[in-house]
């Protein structure tokens, strides 16, 4: 990982003598945006509890032998889940990342603290609203509250009101980048890891902007104030219903990044390159929220094919990048801290007990080889056709959003314990555990949810037995099997969920606190990122010889991912031709 150099600002910068100098990274953390990082962070738990029961409930009722929830509450705690989920945790956390790859990795002033502090407890009152209409029952409109259906207008305005305070605390991020060039706190292009941040931020805005554009008529609409068109709706709600997961996206690469070079002392093989595929991010990945459109009659086969092929395409391109130079960081900068022994040296001896670096790894993987080859695959406008509201949707977002980006999130909080809170990680043996249970559970989860979804499996429905309906639906047994193991997979990630964030909590509330400086003799709680990074070797030879190697293990994963993915999607095409024949 690299940083940029601080450097001694014009003027007087009183701020500095609050603030304190990261023994381990170098950074300086001013109080300001250090509280924020904090405090964001711990909003973003407290909903991701939230999000997690109503997750448990909700898998537990999808297992058809458990069956746990009446429709009606059903369909509540799927709103539930939704909005916590996909909104509440994830937004919060990004907040914290802006407010830590913002001023605090460019070593600059939080520009305008009561202002953020405005933002954040914006969010904070819109989540509140949002949960508090929801379990009132005048909300039962899922995620994406389609109109017509129609919520109370306190669900409307708690969006709106933490839609605001992002939209705050983004702006903030903008004139802290400002702030620093202008009062020089840094010298060269900004930090990898900030520009990728700074991509989410640009996107965040994209996507903001078509929530007010949205919500606020439909907030009107439910007051009986002017009309709103229903696929109108649709349109522009996707513009910030899968917009807002792209900034889960460019947040979970930075994340990438800082864990590399954190956890293992990764290099960034390329800097333009790696820039340019965070660029082609903003010019491209929010047309991908056309793929929510593939079936509606009111757009234009050329505008679909556009979005969902070219379009998309280049989106796809800027993760397969990453999808090289992450693992390829990894690999380069194992090989020059002495491990050059075969192929796989480098992953073999990689630190696996460490939470941070097995929760990033098992990310890259997860969101890359299930996520991203579904994504392309479902957003494909002729195979879409049989994927469409099926439970093939929610196995591929489960994989992305929460297999990819809730793990990066969780896998970095080990290291912001005791670099940002500076307390040891409380239950440091279940912590070396909690990713891989994580990662099992989802994968479980989703890809039982892919399976039975090629069966035809409805998403969403609340029991696929259709017991009042004029006709007999029957399944082959082995959706049976499918719906079971949605309900473990759930309940294993459920499980992983809640021991992070007893983690989490006893560590910042009661963890002990740590002098980084000076850590003494007992390393407990403390990850190996941040004790005993291995050197570079200082022998030329070596290094020279690890770079005349290149990656060629990173190689030979890519090609793995490139044959899995040929053989998915040539599959995907042969199932459509068998059930749409021509001729």
């Amino acid at each position: 990982m690299t940083t940029a150099a601080p450097a001694v600002p014009a003027g007087g910068a009183l701020w500095r003598l609050a603030a304190r100098v990261c023994p381990v990274t170098g950074l300086t953390l001013n109080r300001d945006s250090e509280r924020l990082v904090r405090w964001n962070a711990v909003a973003a738990v407290v909903f991701f509890l939230v999000g997690v029961v109503a997750a448990l409930l909700l898998a537990l009722t999808r297992w058809q032998a458990v069956h746990l929830l009446e429709p009606v509450w059903y369909y509540r705690i799927l709103t539930l889940h939704g909005l916590n989920m996909l909104i509440f945790f994830i937004i919060f956390f990004e907040m914290a990342v802006l407010y830590f790859a913002g001023p605090v990795m460019l070593g600059a002033r939080q520009p305008a603290p009561k202002t953020a502090w405005l933002g954040f407890w914006l969010m904070v009152a819109g989540a509140l609203t949002v949960n508090a209409v929801i379990f009132m029952g005048r909300a039962d409109v899922l995620f994406t509250s389609y109109v017509p259906l129609r919520a109370h207008p306190a669900f409307y305005l708690g969006i709106i009101l933490f839609a605001v305070g992002a939209l705050i605390a983004t702006s903030l991020f903008f004139a802290a980048m400002v702030v620093a060039r202008r009062e020089r706190s840094y010298e060269g292009s900004v930090p990898l890891v900030t520009y990728g941040a700074l991509t989410a931020a640009i996107i965040a805005i994209i996507t903001l902007l078509h929530g007010a554009a949205i919500y606020i008529p439909t907030f009107l609409w439910s007051l009986d104030i002017g009309t709103v068109d229903p696929q109108v709706y649709r349109m522009i709600f996707w513009g910030l219903g899968h917009s807002s997961q792209q900034i889960n996206v460019a947040a979970m690469v930075s994340i990438w990044y800082l864990l590399g070079g954190l956890t293992v002392g990764a290099v960034v093989v390329n800097q333009k390159v790696s820039r340019w595929a965070f660029t082609l991010y903003v010019l491209f990945i929010s047309m991908a929220s056309a793929h929510h459109l593939l079936v509606d009659p009111g757009m234009g086969p050329a505008w679909k094919i556009w979005n969902t092929s070219y379009a998309m395409y280049l989106a796809v391109l800027a993760s397969m990048i990453h999808g090289f130079t992450v693992p390829a960081g990894v690999e380069m900068g194992m090989r020059l801290r002495g491990f050059v022994k075969g192929r796989f040296e480098w992953l073999r001896r990689a630190p696996w007990s460490d939470p941070g670096f097995s929760g990033f790894w098992l990310s890259l993987v997860i969101f890359g080889f299930m996520g991203g080859i579904t994504g392309v695959t479902q957003g494909t406008e002729q195979i879409n056709i049989i994927v469409h509201n099926t439970l093939r949707v929610p196995g591929h977002f489960h994989v992305t959003v929460v297999g990819g980006t809730a793990l990066a999130f969780m896998a970095v909080t080990y290291y912001l314990i005791p670099l940002v809170f500076q307390r040891r990680v409380r239950f440091w043996a279940m912590a070396k555990w909690q990713p891989y249970l994580f990662a099992a559970g989802i994968s479980l989860l989703s890809m039982s949810m892919t399976f039975a979804g090629s069966f035809g499996v409805p998403r969403r429905h609340a029991d696929i037995t259709f017991p009042e309906a004029p006709f007999t639906l029957e399944f082959p047994p082995v959706v049976d099997v499918l719906m079971a193991g949605i309900g473990i997979g759930g309940t294993l990630a459920a499980i992983a969920v809640l021991m992070f964030v007893a983690i989490a909590v006893g560590s910042v509330f009661f963890g002990e606190k740590v002098d980084l400086a000076a850590p003494g003799p007992d390393a407990r709680g403390i990850p190996q990122g941040i004790l005993r990074l291995p050197p570079q070797t200082h022998s030329a030879e070596a290094s020279a010889a690890a770079h005349e190697a290149g990656t060629p293990g990173t190689l030979v994963l890519v090609f793995v991912f490139l044959a899995v993915f040929i053989l998915y999607y040539f599959t995907n095409w042969k199932v459509l031709s068998m059930i749409w024949k021509m001729g």
